[in-house]
Protein backbone atom coordinates (compact mmCIF):
# COMPACT_ATOMS: atom_id res chain seq x y z
CA UNK A 1 0.00 0.00 0.00
CA UNK A 2 1.13 3.52 -0.40
CA UNK A 3 1.10 6.31 2.64
CA UNK A 4 1.46 9.90 1.29
CA UNK A 5 3.18 12.83 3.68
CA UNK A 6 1.58 16.20 3.26
CA UNK A 7 2.53 19.53 5.04
CA UNK A 8 4.20 22.28 5.19
CA UNK A 9 7.84 22.30 3.59
CA UNK A 10 9.54 23.01 7.40
CA UNK A 11 7.30 20.38 9.10
CA UNK A 12 10.05 17.70 8.65
CA UNK A 13 8.26 15.36 6.06
CA UNK A 14 11.13 13.74 4.25
CA UNK A 15 12.86 13.66 7.63
CA UNK A 16 10.04 11.62 9.37
CA UNK A 17 10.11 9.40 5.89
CA UNK A 18 13.77 9.18 6.71
CA UNK A 19 13.35 7.64 10.09
CA UNK A 20 10.71 4.76 9.18
CA UNK A 21 12.42 4.09 6.21
CA UNK A 22 16.04 4.33 6.42
CA UNK A 23 15.75 6.17 2.49
CA UNK A 24 16.49 9.87 2.29
CA UNK A 25 13.88 10.60 -0.73
CA UNK A 26 15.52 13.74 -1.99
CA UNK A 27 17.81 12.54 -4.82
CA UNK A 28 17.88 15.25 -7.68
CA UNK A 29 20.62 17.68 -7.57
CA UNK A 30 18.58 20.44 -7.17
CA UNK A 31 16.69 18.79 -4.46
CA UNK A 32 19.44 18.03 -2.42
CA UNK A 33 21.24 22.07 -3.04
CA UNK A 34 17.94 24.06 -1.68
CA UNK A 35 17.08 21.00 0.75
CA UNK A 36 13.35 20.61 -0.25
CA UNK A 37 11.57 17.96 -2.23
CA UNK A 38 10.80 18.96 -5.65
CA UNK A 39 10.02 15.46 -7.48
CA UNK A 40 7.43 13.09 -6.11
CA UNK A 41 10.11 10.82 -3.47
CA UNK A 42 9.35 7.29 -2.43
CA UNK A 43 11.45 4.86 -0.07
CA UNK A 44 9.70 1.45 1.24
CA UNK A 45 9.21 -0.47 4.54
CA UNK A 46 8.62 -3.10 6.59
CA UNK A 47 6.53 -3.47 9.59
CA UNK A 48 7.56 -5.51 12.57
CA UNK A 49 6.02 -6.55 15.60
CA UNK A 50 8.03 -7.94 18.71
CA UNK A 51 6.86 -11.06 20.02
CA UNK A 52 7.58 -10.20 23.54
CA UNK A 53 6.54 -6.73 24.42
CA UNK A 54 4.38 -5.87 21.28
CA UNK A 55 6.47 -3.09 20.18
CA UNK A 56 6.70 -1.60 16.91
CA UNK A 57 9.52 -1.03 14.55
CA UNK A 58 10.80 -1.73 11.46
CA UNK A 59 13.55 -4.17 12.46
CA UNK A 60 13.46 -7.85 13.07
CA UNK A 61 14.73 -7.27 16.84
CA UNK A 62 12.85 -5.02 18.83
CA UNK A 63 14.78 -1.70 19.50
CA UNK A 64 13.76 -1.77 23.41
CA UNK A 65 13.87 -5.57 24.92
CA UNK A 66 16.10 -7.32 22.09
CA UNK A 67 13.71 -9.76 21.10
CA UNK A 68 12.40 -11.47 17.78
CA UNK A 69 10.11 -9.68 15.74
CA UNK A 70 7.31 -11.21 13.45
CA UNK A 71 6.67 -9.09 10.16
CA UNK A 72 3.60 -7.62 9.75
CA UNK A 73 3.53 -5.95 6.56
CA UNK A 74 5.20 -4.17 3.67
CA UNK A 75 4.02 -0.24 2.95
CA UNK A 76 5.36 2.40 0.58
CA UNK A 77 5.59 5.84 1.36
CA UNK A 78 5.50 8.72 -0.83
CA UNK A 79 6.58 11.89 0.26
CA UNK A 80 5.17 14.96 -1.31
CA UNK A 81 6.19 18.66 -2.25
CA UNK A 82 5.41 20.78 0.73
CA UNK A 83 6.55 24.33 -1.06
CA UNK A 84 3.20 26.20 -2.44
CA UNK A 85 4.59 26.37 -6.17
CA UNK A 86 4.91 22.41 -6.36
CA UNK A 87 1.50 22.20 -5.37
CA UNK A 88 1.00 20.54 -8.81
CA UNK A 89 3.20 17.90 -8.21
CA UNK A 90 2.03 17.42 -5.37
CA UNK A 91 -1.47 16.39 -6.15
CA UNK A 92 0.10 13.94 -8.59
CA UNK A 93 1.26 11.82 -5.88
CA UNK A 94 -1.79 12.32 -3.58
CA UNK A 95 -3.74 10.40 -6.41
CA UNK A 96 -2.00 7.42 -5.68
CA UNK A 97 -2.40 7.16 -1.75
CA UNK A 98 -4.07 4.81 -0.06
CA UNK A 99 -3.79 6.85 3.41
CA UNK A 100 -1.77 9.57 4.36
CA UNK A 101 0.75 11.39 7.45
CA UNK A 102 -0.63 14.71 7.56
CA UNK A 103 3.25 16.40 9.19
CA UNK A 104 2.67 19.23 11.42
CA UNK A 105 5.54 21.04 12.88
CA UNK A 106 4.53 22.18 16.93
CA UNK A 107 7.20 25.35 16.68
CA UNK A 108 5.28 26.46 14.08
CA UNK A 109 1.94 28.33 14.81
CA UNK A 110 -0.80 25.34 12.71
CA UNK A 111 -2.19 25.70 10.28
CA UNK A 112 0.61 27.25 8.07
CA UNK A 113 -1.37 27.97 4.44
CA UNK A 114 0.42 24.41 2.80
CA UNK A 115 -1.00 22.71 5.74
CA UNK A 116 -4.26 23.90 4.59
CA UNK A 117 -3.87 23.34 1.25
CA UNK A 118 -2.71 19.38 1.38
CA UNK A 119 -5.38 18.57 3.64
CA UNK A 120 -8.13 20.14 1.51
CA UNK A 121 -6.29 18.18 -1.34
CA UNK A 122 -6.07 14.75 0.48
CA UNK A 123 -10.14 15.33 0.62
CA UNK A 124 -10.81 16.14 -2.83
CA UNK A 125 -8.71 13.17 -4.22
CA UNK A 126 -10.57 10.90 -1.59
CA UNK A 127 -7.95 10.37 0.94
CA UNK A 128 -10.34 9.18 4.65
CA UNK A 129 -7.87 7.67 6.46
CA UNK A 130 -5.13 9.98 7.61
CA UNK A 131 -2.81 10.42 10.68
CA UNK A 132 -2.18 13.56 12.17
CA UNK A 133 2.07 13.79 13.19
CA UNK A 134 3.22 16.50 15.57
CA UNK A 135 6.48 16.75 14.93
CA UNK A 136 9.76 18.25 16.54
CA UNK A 137 8.49 18.04 19.73
CA UNK A 138 12.58 18.08 20.91
CA UNK A 139 13.23 21.43 20.06
CA UNK A 140 9.42 23.04 21.31
CA UNK A 141 8.94 24.35 24.98
CA UNK A 142 6.16 22.07 26.88
CA UNK A 143 3.78 25.15 26.80
CA UNK A 144 4.23 25.63 23.04
CA UNK A 145 3.77 22.11 22.15
CA UNK A 146 0.22 22.29 24.39
CA UNK A 147 -0.87 25.12 22.18
CA UNK A 148 0.37 23.80 19.45
CA UNK A 149 -1.79 20.53 20.51
CA UNK A 150 -5.15 22.69 20.94
CA UNK A 151 -4.37 24.65 17.18
CA UNK A 152 -4.72 21.11 15.29
CA UNK A 153 -7.54 19.96 17.02
CA UNK A 154 -9.65 23.47 16.00
CA UNK A 155 -7.67 22.86 12.22
CA UNK A 156 -8.80 19.57 12.31
CA UNK A 157 -12.60 20.31 13.07
CA UNK A 158 -14.88 19.68 10.55
CA UNK A 159 -12.82 17.55 8.34
CA UNK A 160 -11.81 14.15 7.32
CA UNK A 161 -9.58 14.17 9.63
CA UNK A 162 -10.93 15.32 12.73
CA UNK A 163 -11.23 11.58 15.07
CA UNK A 164 -7.39 10.69 13.45
CA UNK A 165 -5.05 10.24 16.42
CA UNK A 166 -2.50 12.58 16.77
CA UNK A 167 1.17 11.08 17.47
CA UNK A 168 3.71 14.09 18.98
CA UNK A 169 7.24 12.56 17.73
CA UNK A 170 10.43 13.77 16.99
CA UNK A 171 11.81 12.40 13.49
CA UNK A 172 14.97 13.53 13.40
CA UNK A 173 15.84 11.66 17.10
CA UNK A 174 13.87 9.08 16.66
CA UNK A 175 11.51 9.18 19.17
CA UNK A 176 7.64 7.79 19.25
CA UNK A 177 8.50 6.38 15.72
CA UNK A 178 7.27 3.06 17.67
CA UNK A 179 3.81 4.50 18.24
CA UNK A 180 3.44 6.36 14.81
CA UNK A 181 3.47 2.54 13.30
CA UNK A 182 0.92 1.38 15.76
CA UNK A 183 -1.13 4.00 15.07
CA UNK A 184 -0.43 3.20 10.88
CA UNK A 185 -1.22 -0.69 11.66
CA UNK A 186 -4.85 0.21 13.22
CA UNK A 187 -5.80 3.32 11.28
CA UNK A 188 -4.54 2.61 7.81
CA UNK A 189 -5.37 -0.75 6.48
CA UNK A 190 -4.54 -2.64 3.28
CA UNK A 191 -6.97 -1.76 1.06
CA UNK A 192 -9.06 -4.93 -0.74
CA UNK A 193 -7.68 -4.92 -4.29
CA UNK A 194 -9.57 -6.31 -7.51
CA UNK A 195 -6.91 -8.63 -8.84
CA UNK A 196 -9.20 -9.70 -11.61
CA UNK A 197 -9.77 -6.54 -13.59
CA UNK A 198 -7.41 -5.37 -16.52
CA UNK A 199 -4.33 -4.22 -15.12
CA UNK A 200 -3.87 -0.35 -15.02
CA UNK A 201 -0.98 1.80 -13.80
CA UNK A 202 -0.22 5.58 -13.55
CA UNK A 203 3.24 6.54 -14.19
CA UNK A 204 4.94 8.88 -11.71
CA UNK A 205 8.34 8.44 -13.01
CA UNK A 206 10.43 7.32 -15.92
CA UNK A 207 14.10 6.60 -16.76
CA UNK A 208 17.28 5.95 -18.87
CA UNK A 209 19.12 3.80 -16.53
CA UNK A 210 21.94 3.32 -18.66
CA UNK A 211 25.21 5.18 -18.27
CA UNK A 212 26.85 7.86 -21.08
CA UNK A 213 29.09 5.98 -23.44
CA UNK A 214 27.01 2.36 -22.66
CA UNK A 215 27.78 0.14 -26.24
CA UNK A 216 24.55 0.01 -28.08
CA UNK A 217 24.82 -4.01 -28.27
CA UNK A 218 24.40 -3.18 -24.27
CA UNK A 219 21.88 -0.98 -24.04
CA UNK A 220 18.96 -1.54 -21.54
CA UNK A 221 15.04 -0.24 -22.72
CA UNK A 222 13.49 2.30 -20.58
CA UNK A 223 12.08 1.74 -17.63
CA UNK A 224 8.63 3.44 -16.38
CA UNK A 225 7.92 3.36 -12.54
CA UNK A 226 4.42 4.29 -10.85
CA UNK A 227 1.57 2.52 -8.75
CA UNK A 228 -0.90 -0.02 -9.89
CA UNK A 229 -4.31 0.85 -9.17
CA UNK A 230 -5.90 -2.45 -10.15
CA UNK A 231 -5.18 -5.78 -11.40
CA UNK A 232 -1.80 -7.64 -12.11
CA UNK A 233 1.09 -7.01 -14.22
CA UNK A 234 3.54 -10.04 -14.90
CA UNK A 235 7.08 -10.25 -16.91
CA UNK A 236 6.34 -10.77 -20.98
CA UNK A 237 3.16 -9.02 -20.69
CA UNK A 238 2.34 -6.71 -23.65
CA UNK A 239 1.83 -3.39 -22.35
CA UNK A 240 0.02 0.02 -23.91
CA UNK A 241 1.33 3.46 -22.87
CA UNK A 242 -1.34 6.10 -23.18
CA UNK A 243 -1.99 9.05 -24.03
CA UNK A 244 1.63 8.27 -25.09
CA UNK A 245 4.31 10.71 -26.83
CA UNK A 246 3.77 13.47 -29.12
CA UNK A 247 4.43 13.72 -33.08
CA UNK A 248 4.74 15.32 -35.98
CA UNK A 249 1.93 13.98 -38.92
CA UNK A 250 0.96 15.89 -41.87
CA UNK A 251 2.14 19.58 -40.16
CA UNK A 252 0.07 18.53 -37.20
CA UNK A 253 1.24 17.59 -33.58
CA UNK A 254 -0.48 14.47 -32.33
CA UNK A 255 -0.26 12.21 -29.71
CA UNK A 256 0.26 8.36 -30.12
CA UNK A 257 -0.07 5.23 -27.82
CA UNK A 258 3.56 3.35 -27.58
CA UNK A 259 3.08 -0.55 -27.35
CA UNK A 260 5.76 -2.56 -25.93
CA UNK A 261 6.64 -5.52 -23.59
CA UNK A 262 7.37 -5.90 -20.03
CA UNK A 263 11.29 -7.51 -19.57
CA UNK A 264 11.43 -7.24 -16.24
CA UNK A 265 9.32 -6.00 -13.19
CA UNK A 266 10.94 -4.42 -9.82
CA UNK A 267 8.78 -4.13 -6.22
CA UNK A 268 9.93 -3.57 -2.95
CA UNK A 269 13.61 -3.59 -4.24
CA UNK A 270 13.43 -7.07 -5.89
CA UNK A 271 12.97 -8.24 -9.10
CA UNK A 272 9.35 -9.95 -9.47
CA UNK A 273 7.74 -12.55 -11.57
CA UNK A 274 4.30 -10.51 -11.22
CA UNK A 275 3.25 -7.20 -9.84
CA UNK A 276 0.48 -6.14 -8.16
CA UNK A 277 -1.56 -3.19 -6.51
CA UNK A 278 -0.07 -1.61 -3.64
CA UNK A 279 4.01 -0.12 -3.59
CA UNK A 280 5.80 1.32 -6.28
CA UNK A 281 6.36 -0.69 -8.75
CA UNK A 282 9.50 -0.19 -11.55
CA UNK A 283 8.63 -1.96 -15.35
CA UNK A 284 11.53 -2.44 -17.37
CA UNK A 285 10.56 -2.24 -21.02
CA UNK A 286 11.94 -2.38 -25.05
CA UNK A 287 11.01 0.58 -25.43
CA UNK A 288 14.04 3.50 -26.98
CA UNK A 289 15.69 5.05 -23.47
CA UNK A 290 15.76 8.08 -24.89
CA UNK A 291 11.51 7.78 -24.90
CA UNK A 292 11.25 7.30 -21.28
CA UNK A 293 14.92 9.33 -19.88
CA UNK A 294 14.24 12.36 -17.29
CA UNK A 295 10.49 11.45 -16.57
CA UNK A 296 9.47 11.87 -20.35
CA UNK A 297 6.35 9.39 -20.11
CA UNK A 298 5.03 10.71 -16.18
CA UNK A 299 1.72 11.33 -15.96
CA UNK A 300 0.83 8.59 -18.67
CA UNK A 301 -1.10 5.49 -17.93
CA UNK A 302 -0.29 1.76 -18.19
CA UNK A 303 -2.29 -1.49 -18.86
CA UNK A 304 -3.12 -3.80 -21.45
CA UNK A 305 -3.58 -3.15 -25.65
CA UNK A 306 -6.86 -1.73 -25.89
CA UNK A 307 -8.23 -1.78 -22.12
CA UNK A 308 -7.17 1.36 -21.11
CA UNK A 309 -9.60 4.45 -20.84
CA UNK A 310 -9.97 7.16 -23.46
CA UNK A 311 -7.83 9.53 -24.24
CA UNK A 312 -9.64 12.69 -24.37
CA UNK A 313 -8.05 16.18 -25.78
CA UNK A 314 -11.33 18.20 -23.92
CA UNK A 315 -13.08 17.65 -20.96
CA UNK A 316 -16.47 18.84 -19.69
CA UNK A 317 -16.41 18.44 -15.75
CA UNK A 318 -19.59 19.21 -13.15
CA UNK A 319 -17.21 21.88 -10.79
CA UNK A 320 -17.42 22.11 -6.74
CA UNK A 321 -15.44 25.29 -5.80
CA UNK A 322 -13.68 25.77 -2.58
CA UNK A 323 -15.47 28.24 -0.61
CA UNK A 324 -11.83 30.29 0.05
CA UNK A 325 -8.47 29.78 -1.64
CA UNK A 326 -6.99 27.77 1.21
CA UNK A 327 -3.02 27.67 0.08
CA UNK A 328 -2.80 31.56 0.36
CA UNK A 329 -1.91 33.45 3.89
CA UNK A 330 -5.33 35.80 3.35
CA UNK A 331 -7.58 32.88 2.10
CA UNK A 332 -9.59 34.86 -0.32
CA UNK A 333 -12.81 33.94 -1.45
CA UNK A 334 -12.67 31.85 -4.26
CA UNK A 335 -14.01 32.99 -8.18
CA UNK A 336 -16.18 31.25 -10.49
CA UNK A 337 -14.32 29.97 -12.91
CA UNK A 338 -14.88 31.97 -16.53
CA UNK A 339 -14.24 31.37 -20.10
CA UNK A 340 -10.86 31.76 -21.23
CA UNK A 341 -9.51 31.40 -18.17
CA UNK A 342 -5.96 29.01 -17.82
CA UNK A 343 -6.29 26.33 -15.52
CA UNK A 344 -4.17 22.98 -14.39
CA UNK A 345 -5.87 19.76 -13.79
CA UNK A 346 -4.84 16.85 -11.96
CA UNK A 347 -5.98 13.23 -12.53
CA UNK A 348 -4.71 10.30 -11.37
CA UNK A 349 -1.03 10.52 -11.32
CA UNK A 350 -1.22 13.21 -14.73
CA UNK A 351 -0.91 16.49 -15.04
CA UNK A 352 -2.36 18.77 -17.83
CA UNK A 353 -3.12 22.68 -18.36
CA UNK A 354 -5.64 24.24 -20.49
CA UNK A 355 -8.26 27.21 -21.58
CA UNK A 356 -11.98 27.19 -20.22
CA UNK A 357 -14.07 27.24 -23.72
CA UNK A 358 -17.17 27.04 -21.69
CA UNK A 359 -18.44 27.94 -18.14
CA UNK A 360 -22.05 27.91 -17.44
CA UNK A 361 -24.03 26.63 -14.10
CA UNK A 362 -21.61 24.35 -12.51
CA UNK A 363 -20.45 23.02 -15.93
CA UNK A 364 -17.20 23.69 -17.17
CA UNK A 365 -15.66 22.96 -20.70
CA UNK A 366 -11.89 22.88 -21.31
CA UNK A 367 -9.41 22.23 -24.10
CA UNK A 368 -6.63 20.67 -23.17
CA UNK A 369 -2.60 21.47 -23.96
CA UNK A 370 -2.28 18.01 -23.39
CA UNK A 371 -4.56 15.25 -23.44
CA UNK A 372 -5.15 12.68 -20.88
CA UNK A 373 -6.24 8.88 -20.33
CA UNK A 374 -9.43 8.97 -17.82
CA UNK A 375 -12.56 6.82 -16.88
CA UNK A 376 -15.28 8.49 -17.17
CA UNK A 377 -16.40 10.19 -13.50
CA UNK A 378 -13.03 10.82 -13.07
CA UNK A 379 -12.73 13.05 -10.39
CA UNK A 380 -10.32 16.37 -11.30
CA UNK A 381 -8.40 18.59 -9.19
CA UNK A 382 -8.50 22.32 -10.44
CA UNK A 383 -5.83 25.16 -9.85
CA UNK A 384 -5.65 28.41 -10.58
CA UNK A 385 -2.84 30.68 -11.48
CA UNK A 386 -2.44 33.29 -7.99
CA UNK A 387 0.19 35.29 -7.63
CA UNK A 388 3.38 33.26 -8.69
CA UNK A 389 2.20 29.86 -8.21
CA UNK A 390 -0.53 27.60 -9.14
CA UNK A 391 -3.53 27.17 -5.79
CA UNK A 392 -5.83 24.49 -5.69
CA UNK A 393 -8.96 25.95 -5.98
CA UNK A 394 -11.76 23.01 -6.14
CA UNK A 395 -12.62 20.02 -8.36
CA UNK A 396 -14.79 18.25 -11.08
CA UNK A 397 -16.38 15.44 -11.85
CA UNK A 398 -15.97 14.07 -15.62
CA UNK A 399 -18.92 14.08 -17.48
CA UNK A 400 -19.31 11.54 -20.74
CA UNK A 401 -19.75 13.65 -23.96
Amino acid sequence: MNIGSLGHVENGKSTLVQALTGTWTARHSEEIRRGITIRIGYADAAFYRCIKCGTYGTADVCAKCRSPTEFQRAVSFVDCPGHHSLMVTMLSGAALMDGALLVLSATEKCPQPQDREHLAAAQIVGINRIIVVQNKIDVAPRERILDNYREIKEFLEGTNAENSPIIPLSAQRGINIDALIAAIQEHIPTPMRDLAKPPLMSVLRSFDVNRPGTPALELQGGVIGGSIVQGRFRVDDEIEIRPGIRVEKGGKSQYEPLLTKITSLQAGGRLVEEARPGGLIGIRTLLDPSITKADNLAGNVVGHPGKLPPVLDHILLEVQLLERVVGTETQTATEKIKTNEPLVLNTGGAVSSGIVTSARNGLVEVALRRPVCIDPSARVALSRRIGDSWRLIGFGISIKQ
